[in-house]
C-alpha cells in the first residue's frame, strides 16, 4: 500500500524558510517523476514543482520560481521542497505524490505565512 507522510510545515513570517519532508512506503520512488502540490480551503489542489527520475532540472510554478527548491533522495524515498522567501499566499496544505498525480493523498502538512 503506496502511504506519502509529508512533514516540516508551520507558522512562519513572510520572508522566513521552511523545509517539506515526504516519505514514501510502498513505492520505490526512483522509478517515478515526483511533485509537490498545495491547497487552500474551498480550491483544487495545485501543482507547484516536480523533480525527474534523475533529480535533472525540476520544473516549478511560476508562483515559486526563485523561492521553492525540490530535491529528492532515492535511497531514503524521500523527496523534500526548501521554501524560502516565503509569501502570505504560500498558506496551504502541502502534499506530495508522483507526477500526475496517480496514488492515493496523504496527509499533507499546513504551512502558515502569517505576521
Amino acid at each position: 500500500q503506496v502511504q506519502f507522510v509529508e512533514s516540516g510545515g508551520g507558522t512562519v513570517r513572510p520572508g522566513g524558510s521552511l523545509t517539506l519532508s515526504c516519505d514514501v512506503s510502498g513505492l520505490n520512488i526512483g522509478r517515478f517523476s515526483m511533485a509537490w502540490y498545495r491547497q487552500v480551503p474551498a480550491s483544487e489542489r495545485d501543482w507547484v514543482a516536480t523533480i525527474s527520475i534523475g533529480g535533472g532540472v525540476p520544473n516549478y510554478d511560476v508562483s515559486v520560481e526563485g523561492r521553492f527548491t525540490i530535491s529528492r533522495d532515492n535511497a531514503k524515498n524521500t523527496i523534500f521542497l526548501q521554501m524560502n522567501s516565503l509569501k502570505p499566499e504560500d498558506t496551504a496544505v502541502y502534499f506530495c505524490n508522483v507526477e500526475g498525480p496517480t496514488m492515493p493523498w496523504g496527509q499533507g502538512t499546513q504551512v502558515t505565512v502569517s505576521s
